[in-house]
């Protein structure tokens, strides 16, 4: 048996050796594909329908971003989220953003010990790898602003200690756009570091049947697998340095970019207050990536990049007192850059 072993492994060595290094990238790709596919088949498992968010999800996990959800509650936001940590074994926690949330509830805090007459640190819930903050416009912006360092550096500063956080570390904001009583506008600096905005919507009827139909089976224990764990997931992250973005895409991007910053262009200086970063381009490529992967492509092409243009981009648009009063929306303006830019 052991010999037979050895001769199988030597014939794929050889296999190996005969295919070229485009070959070999592109299995890789279309094996990286699969997995993913079975990581949201086993979603579906507990989720149906939301394959929008599902797929946002995938792609805020592999391009190592945050994301923001928006739309009213009971959409299975939460379910989504913990669903999809449990496939990849990944340690998750919710925290719900209250407006008497302090600081200290979700970073750190200090406990006293009898016994040693001394202060001891206790690590809060973000020091794990994926965090659901809840309605996290309902805290204050102090609250709020105790992720940046976490969002930004992938750590916490702790007095004269910094603590690395574990990778991959991400979190996934969700924002209740209905109820404006005791709720707080996200910070720009804050906002900033949320390179997606998803809004979801309700599910279709049939989709809602189904839910009907499945009501007895998610108050029994639905066995989730675990698909992928921490190294393979930085296994399909290293492969995505490699999926092949053309000088025109770059170039197809920074006209969309530029676009938004053309105060010559009679609806830009009308509407628009504050132009769009280089860091929004960066996140259009990242993620046009992902899709490309998703998709078993080697190579990034524009219909990826219009694909997930409002995601990334209307969020970051600071629309002016005219937009609002004109009924002007950040996704209209995205739209008429998409139709603007000619594709090279």
């Amino acid at each position: 048996m052991e010999n037979k072993n050895i001769e199988i492994k030597e014939v794929e060595l050889k296999n190996n050796l005969e295919k070229t290094e485009e070959e070999i990238f592109e299995e890789k790709v279309l094996n990286a594909s699969e997995k993913i596919k079975e990581v949201i088949s086993e979603v579906h498992k507990k989720i149906v329908g939301q394959d929008e968010l599902i797929k946002s999800m995938i792609i805020w996990l592999l391009s190592k971003w945050h994301i923001l959800i928006e739309w009213v509650p009971w959409l299975a936001k939460t379910l989504t989220v913990d669903t999809l940590s449990k496939t990849l074994n990944m340690w998750f926690n919710r925290v719900q953003f209250t407006p008497d949330l302090l600081p200290s509830d979700l970073v750190w805090t200090e406990i006293y010990n009898p016994k040693t007459w001394e202060f001891a640190i206790k690590k809060w819930p973000i020091f794990n790898n994926f965090i659901l903050a809840d309605e996290i416009n309902r805290a204050p912006s102090k609250v709020q602003s105790a992720l940046l360092e976490a969002m930004a550096e992938k750590q916490i500063t702790i007095w004269k200690e910094t603590f690395k956080l574990e990778e991959p570390f991400i979190v996934l904001a969700t924002q209740n756009p209905i109820e404006q009583s005791w709720t707080y506008r996200l910070p720009e600096a804050q906002l900033d570091r949320f390179m997606m905005k998803v809004n979801v919507d309700y599910a279709s009827k049939e989709n809602e049947k189904e839910m009907y139909k499945k009501l007895n089976s998610w108050f029994e224990d639905i066995k989730i697998n675990k698909i992928l764990n921490k190294k393979e997931i930085k296994e399909i992250q290293s492969i995505l340095n490699d999926i092949y973005v053309s000088d025109n895409i770059y170039e197809y991007v920074a006209d969309i970019i530029e676009t938004t910053r053309n105060w010559n262009i009679k609806w830009v200086s009308e509407y628009i207050s504050y132009w769009i970063s280089p860091r929004w381009g960066l996140s259009l490529i990242a993620w046009a990536k992902v899709l490309a992967l998703m998709d078993s492509r080697t190579f990034v092409t524009p219909e990826d990049i219009k694909q997930i243009a409002k995601s990334v981009l209307s969020h970051r648009l600071v629309l002016n007192y005219e937009a609002v009063v004109n009924d002007i929306t950040s996704d209209d303006i995205v739209n008429k850059v998409l139709e603007n830019v000619k594709v090279i």
